[in-house]
């Protein structure tokens, strides 16, 4: 099966794509669905794992999800690349086939199928998320509906020549509109508008209504969430919407799961937690370990890795929280989101503050980004103003960015190009992650019938087993179990049938060779477990030793 990586799929085509590829990789793929949106649609997760090698649940996980936000296509497509490349990789690569014998991928490529539809309708309507109303269910009765007023399958801008207007004509380029000077006057001035339809207009003035669908679904997490006041979309109460509360369903009821990435749009950034405060109020260890990784994000997607507090914020007196970041606030999961795609970049602005970019910015940019859009999207990522009747309004002009096809994602012609850069990344993350092997089952005949039994375990993976400081103090581990099951005529005369066992260290947070700082744990990645047990020579006595986050090993040892 060959994937098309040169344009956005609709919901039962993605479906259909899913489904072929499991019965092509029926070894290392599953699907499933946890849940069901809004409008009824599934919402379909993927394990990816060798299952010859033992269940997902078995193995440490890596939880992956996309297209949370409705028109934020290209993060979907980039949820499918990584299953696709991990499924042709298999067996070809070392890193991809050690990393699926050993570990398993959850990959959500579709958080909000609704949303997505939504954009991808011939007559688009562009939302935030969820196609819920709220926070009420009524129509506007006055004012401006964004939407395709002209039916051409974009919404664009409107202008409108007005001597008191915001806006004029770059001299240079007159498709570019730029901000009238403070003191001008005198010149041709327009007022420019989002295209779309104006109700109950009584010829002088409207305001642009707020879509009626008002949630934003990366607001609906459990941590940090708060009210409409203060957080526009976040729902009446965490999880309130089906969406969200399947995704939370799906990972406290997978405790294997490690760390993960949310793949969104846009800005080519890397960020990491914490939305609402400073870096120092983090563990520092688990500071260390999110700077590690985006250094690797940096150094093997082009990235720059940054802080969604310090580097991030929509306004320098506001932070975000209630989103996804949940998954480190509350179960000290390592977490990652992926803002795809940056057409400044692309137009070789090199002087590119990320959001502070929006509020401001020379007018060289402008143009510099119309002579990319011409060249490199062959003119469509801007569309020249033209005439046109609107039913409300009289005569306009439509035209401007074509923001869907510039902006929001990649122009389809270049998006297997951005979204190859990650899954190299996040095969690393996986990596990573805490691995508990067993190195010896052995049995000693003491005499009389008795035996010592003894299991040594170490955790081969970077990260300790409790994987952060923060779910440490979340107590969000339980540590290292031991368990072992007494067959007809054995039974146990020393240690308990089920031994907890504490963490087991990682390579993670180890000083230099020549600091001054002593490593006091050397063996802390190894445990040894025993018992005593009374029974007859030749039985079988299995013994299952877990760990939540690390993984499972199972053994037998044999009297003798």
């Amino acid at each position: 099966m060959t994937i098309e990586y040169d344009r956005y799929y609709r919901y039962d085509a993605f479906t259909s794509i899913l489904q072929q590829l499991v019965q092509q990789h029926p070894r290392l793929l599953t699907l499933e669905s946890i849940g069901k949106s809004h409008e009824g649609r599934d919402i379909w997760v993927v394990t990816v794992t060798n299952q010859d090698t033992g269940p997902a649940l078995d193995k440490p996980a890596y939880w992956v999800d996309a297209n949370i936000h409705a028109s934020e296509l290209a993060s979907g497509a980039a949820a499918l690349y990584l299953i696709d490349m991990l499924t042709r990789e298999y067996g070809r690569r070392e890193d991809v086939t050690r990393c699926l014998d050993t570990r398993a991928f959850y990959v959500c490529p579709r958080i909000n199928p609704d949303g997505a539809e939504w954009a991808m309708r011939d007559t688009p309507k562009i939302i935030r998320s969820s196609t819920r109303p709220y926070p009420y269910d009524e129509e506007p009765v006055d004012g401006l509906d964004v939407e395709d007023v002209d039916g051409d399958g974009r919404i664009l801008s409107m202008r409108i020549a007005d001597a008191n207007g915001n806006w004029k004509c770059h001299p240079d380029d007159p498709r570019l509109m730029v901000a009238r000077e403070p003191t001008e006057a005198g010149g041709q001035y327009y007022r420019v508008l989002p295209e779309g339809r104006v109700r109950d207009y009584d010829g002088f003035m409207f305001k642009v209504n707020r879509n009626r669908e008002g949630l934003d679904l990366n607001r609906n997490f459990p941590a940090g969430w708060r009210q409409e006041f203060e957080q526009v979309g976040a729902g009446p109460y965490p999880a309130s919407e089906p969406e969200v509360r399947a995704v939370v369903h799906f990972i406290t009821h997978h405790a294997n799961i490690t760390g993960g990435v949310c793949f969104h749009t846009w800005s080519g950034v890397l960020l990491r937690p914490f939305g609402s405060r400073p870096d120092d109020e983090m563990p520092a260890e688990d500071l260390w370990v999110y700077q590690a990784q985006g250094d690797k994000g940096t150094e093997l997607t082009g990235y720059p890795a940054i802080s969604t507090y310090h580097e991030f914020r929509y306004h320098p007196k506001e932070v975000t929280s209630g989103g996804f970041e949940w998954i480190y606030e509350h179960l000290g999961l390592y977490k990652w989101t992926v803002e795809i795609w940056c057409p400044m970049r692309e137009a070789g602005i090199t002087d590119y503050k990320y959001i502070d970019w929006f509020r401001s910015h020379p007018v060289e940019d402008d143009l510099k980004l119309l002579a990319w859009s011409d060249t490199a999207l062959e003119g469509k990522g801007f569309v020249d103003w033209y005439p046109f009747v609107h039913p409300e309004l009289g005569p306009v002009e439509i035209g401007g960015w074509n923001k869907m096809h510039a902006f929001t994602n990649p122009p389809p012609h270049l998006l297997e190009k951005e979204i190859r850069r990650f899954p190299d990344w996040l095969l690393w993350n996986a990596l990573t992650s805490p691995r508990l092997e067993l190195v010896f089952a052995r049995c000693e005949r003491l005499g009389d019938a008795r035996y010592r039994i003894e299991v040594g375990v170490q955790n081969t993976g970077h990260l300790p087993s409790y994987v952060s400081k923060r779910a440490l103090q979340r107590q969000q581990s339980r540590g290292l179990v031991g368990e072992i099951s007494l067959p007809d005529g054995v039974r146990l005369m020393s240690g308990l049938r089920r031994l907890h066992a504490g963490e087991l260290e990682g390579r993670a947070y180890k000083h230099s060779l020549v600091s001054f700082m002593t490593d006091g744990t050397p063996m802390g990645d190894r445990a040894k477990l025993q018992w005593l047990v009374h029974g007859p020579a030749g039985a079988q006595v299995p013994i299952v030793v877990r760990h939540d986050k690390a993984g499972t090993v199972r053994t037998s040892v044999t009297l003798s």
